[in-house]
């Protein structure tokens, strides 16, 4: 009896052993979909052997439903391992030290019905089949089950796919930020490090000044008091735009008479101005013009990366409010960033024009008596114009430049907080020797505060423009 026990063990462990072999194979009822829609025949199982009676195989393996009567296939499927010596069964088989026989409520005694459920599919961490392949998986015989109690893995039933967002925005949020650059000076940048908190805070404030308005841009530096520094205030301002944008940036000296601007910067061309660019407006003025045929009345300033616009050197042509709009029509049609530099005389039509026009307004005060107090009265008159006017002082920002021996400790004391309270910030420029040389100011011969602090006036009035053309009107 034992040695037909053992071989018929053996025969239907090679008959399962087959059975999941031809279930493991890459046919088309279990790796891929059936175009026809049919699943294929199972392979035949080779025959009992003729010394084995068939119902001492079913009294044996009574799991095997190969080997079963029709009569005995009707049975539930519960294990038979697990009734006791008086079914007919040895008595050795229904302890539970038998490594084949499992209590009826165990998970390994289940039917392959109850493991492909929804449920346990989805607790399972295998691969899954593709949705539409679930429908063709072929069922298990009870010899594979008996090896494979919860089911052949990749056999159960997909889990939900998670949804996947592919808007432009939120893909561009997921990219990874792009990797600071190393210092550019210093020890910093010998040992390829990140930058230090002061040269952080400068490239915040070129990438400030570098903002691409939707829409060409008018800065009017202005106080009634001359010698406050107007014209270098705009020459400085007009270069830290020019190198932090790369150009597209012209100063305009909008005197309605005779300005210094021409003693103050290079001349690189032909000595044209404000005049001669008038009298070639008809010309400049048509629709095939270019910028090189604007730019032959202007001059080029190659350090700061800016050009410039020079008032008449006479006082027979004087410029009023119909020749500033010509000429604010055809720099607005060929540059984005137009600095325009004033006059002493508030009443001028062409200074009221370049206030109508003005997208940000800069004042230059030295801290003196009579600099802060002609700022002081220009803002009150501007506060009686309406809420243009008011806006503009809002947006103001006021730049603080000294000569040498220019500063008032008490006016600095007693002003300051009023200047503070009334515009948008105060920005101070330190004492430089180049300026203070009052000649052409050329931007690499500044010093590095200089420079510092003329890109930070820039950082503020690009800040100051974004907030004017963000707010409706």
């Amino acid at each position: 009896m034992t040695d037909s026990h053992n071989s018929g063990q053996h025969k239907d462990r090679e008959a399962a052993a087959a059975e999941v072999r031809r279930m493991w194979q890459p046919t088309p009822s279990w790796s891929q979909p059936d175009p026809a829609g049919t699943t294929p025949e199972p392979e035949p199982v080779d025959e009992q052997p003729e010394d084995k009676p068939a119902d001492a195989l079913a009294q044996e393996f009574p799991g095997d439903s190969w080997n079963q009567p029709e009569t005995q296939q009707a049975q539930p499927a519960s294990d038979p391992w697990t009734h006791s010596a008086s079914d007919g069964g040895d008595s050795s088989t229904a302890s539970g030290s038998d490594a084949w026989t499992q209590p009826a409520g165990d998970a390994w005694g289940q039917s392959a019905a109850a493991h492909h459920t929804p449920a346990k599919a989805a607790s399972d961490g295998w691969t899954q089949p593709a949705p539409e392949q679930e429908e063709h998986h072929q069922p298990l015989s009870p010899a594979a089950q008996h090896f494979f109690p919860q089911g052949v893995p990749s056999q159960h039933a997909p889990q939900p796919q998670r949804e996947v967002s592919y808007r432009t925005d939120e893909l561009i949020q997921a990219l990874p930020l792009p990797r600071e650059a190393p210092a550019e000076r210093g020890v910093r940048s010998m040992l390829k490090m990140r930058p230090g908190s002061s040269e952080r805070t400068e490239r915040i404030a070129r990438a400030t000044a570098a903002t691409a308005f939707r829409r060409p841009v008018t800065i009017t530096v202005a106080n009634p008091k001359g010698g406050s520094g107007k014209t270098p205030t705009t020459l400085l301002l007009a270069g830290a735009l020019g190198q932090a944008r790369g150009g597209g940036v012209v100063a305009w000296d909008n005197n309605e008479l005779r300005g210094n601007m021409h003693l103050r910067t290079h001349d690189t061309n032909a000595r044209s101005t404000v005049t001669d660019l008038l009298q070639a407006m008809p010309m400049l003025t048509q629709p095939d013009a270019r910028l090189g045929d604007v730019a032959a009345y202007l001059r080029h300033q190659v350090a700061g990366q800016y050009d410039v616009l020079t008032s008449a050197t006479t006082t027979y042509a004087q410029i009023e409010a119909k020749d500033f709009d010509q000429v604010h029509r055809l720099l607005s049609r060929f540059y984005k960033v137009l600095v325009i530099d004033t006059g002493n005389n508030e009443g001028s039509s062409n200074w009221r024009e370049a206030m109508k026009a003005s997208d940000a307004l800069v004042i230059p005060i030295k801290w003196k008596s009579l600099s802060c107090a002609a700022a002081v009265q220009m803002l009150e008159e501007l506060d009686n114009q309406g809420p243009e006017a008011q806006r503009l002082i809002r947006r103001a920002v006021i730049a603080v430049s000294n000569g040498p021996g220019d500063v008032n400790k008490e006016v600095e004391k007693q002003l300051r907080p009023y200047f503070e309270s009334r515009a948008a910030a105060v920005v101070d420029i330190p004492t430089d020797p180049h300026i203070a040389a009052e000649g052409p100011l050329d931007h690499s011969a500044l010093l590095p505060a200089t420079r510092r602090a003329g890109l930070e006036l820039a950082a503020r009035v690009a800040e100051q423009i974004t907030i004017a053309l963000n707010v409706p009107r």
